[in-house]
């Protein structure tokens, strides 16, 4: 167990391009931040999951790939000197005599602080994997649920499996190296942005994507891992085979809140309740932000999670520096330390 016990003025859980984002609202306002994610990088499902997918709605950006993304933001966090604890997952929340927030992780790292921002996107996460029968003879070496290299799909037959944004993203990305594409979905409409999805009605009209709609996964075909073919169903049971090198699967991810459920915060349905502004939680001093936070009207946007991450830093303000008129300011006005 750690000895000496960190202390600063905010404290948040969760790495991910809200939680680094958060960092800067938070310098821009003199509060320190230590931040704790499970993951050993930083950049969350950006990093994890997806580094090289384009992300379209990043303002200023008409397309930025996720790995890009985090650098700028992990760049733009870097003036205000946060600390990472990285690897490591909060176990514990503490309120103290002093009225601050003890913070303890896995790993017997202590972190008292003013304030706590939870910026842990959907938690810990895994994706939803289809039942299909054999299928775990084929995962990591020709089914997969996530994109680490697109080069990796090159001159490839690939199956991608899914009708919301990771899917169509993926196979509009793909089939400029793959040698070819087929989108597997049970209905023709996708739940993806309009854009995107003219994108692919474009290149199906074109013979670039094949889309094998409607139709849903029924089983795999292959030996010693390496798949040959998909094959897929119609809801009345009429089966196809599509050939395959790979296949793609994007079901969404698994929740699970793991330690937070146990924080004594108002929970709906796996997310934080929040009011705004602020985005303050049930218990005083501890800020919800991101995909892990709720309100009505809610949008699951990382443009969305930057503005409650400003949200919650102006909340925070009077907490840290008590007493301290806080004028605002546009950062065009008063820069940002160092520069």
């Amino acid at each position: 167990m750690s000895q000496s016990v960190h202390r600063t003025d905010v404290v948040i859980v969760g790495a991910g391009p809200v939680g680094l984002f958060a960092v800067f609202e938070c310098g821009m306002l003199k509060m320190r931040c230590h931040v704790v994610d499970a993951l050993d990088m930083v950049g969350g499902q950006c990093t994890a999951l997806y580094p090289e997918k384009p992300i379209y709605d990043i303002p200023a950006h008409p397309a930025i790939e996720a790995a890009a993304l985090i650098d700028r933001l992990a760049e733009q966090a870097a003036p205000f000197a946060p600390t990472y604890h990285l690897g490591q997952q909060v176990e514990k929340l503490t309120r103290t005599d002093e009225g601050r927030w003890l913070v303890e992780t896995n790993k017997g790292v202590q972190i008292d602080a003013k304030a706590v921002i939870i910026a842990a996107g959907c938690g810990a996460f895994g994706p939803n994997r289809p039942p299909l029968d054999g299928l775990e003879g084929f995962e990591g070496t020709s089914v997969f649920y996530m994109v680490r290299r697109r080069q990796d799909f090159a001159g490839k037959r690939v199956v991608i499996a899914g009708g919301g944004d990771s899917a169509v993203d993926w196979a509009l990305s793909l089939s400029e190296v793959a040698e070819k594409v087929s989108l597997v979905h049970r209905r023709a409409k996708f739940r993806a942005a309009p854009e995107s999805v003219a994108r692919l009605d474009a290149l199906a009209r074109e013979g670039k994507i094949e889309m094998v709609v409607p139709y849903q996964l029924a089983g795999l075909e292959g030996a010693d891992g390496q798949l040959t073919a998909v094959r897929v169903a119609t809801l009345d049971g009429e089966e196809k085979a599509v050939p395959a090198d790979a296949m793609l699967a994007f079901f969404g991810l698994s929740m699970n809140l793991g330690p937070i459920a146990d924080w004594g915060l108002n929970l709906e349905r796996s997310h934080i309740a929040v009011s705004l502004p602020g985005c303050a939680t049930s218990a005083p001093g501890i800020f919800a932000i991101g995909d892990i936070a709720t309100y009505p009207g809610k949008l699951k946007l990382i443009l969305c999670g930057f503005s409650e991450a400003a949200q919650a830093a102006h909340a925070i303000h009077p907490m840290v520096h008590p007493g301290e008129a806080l004028h605002f300011e546009y950062s065009t006005s008063k820069g940002v330390p160092g520069a």
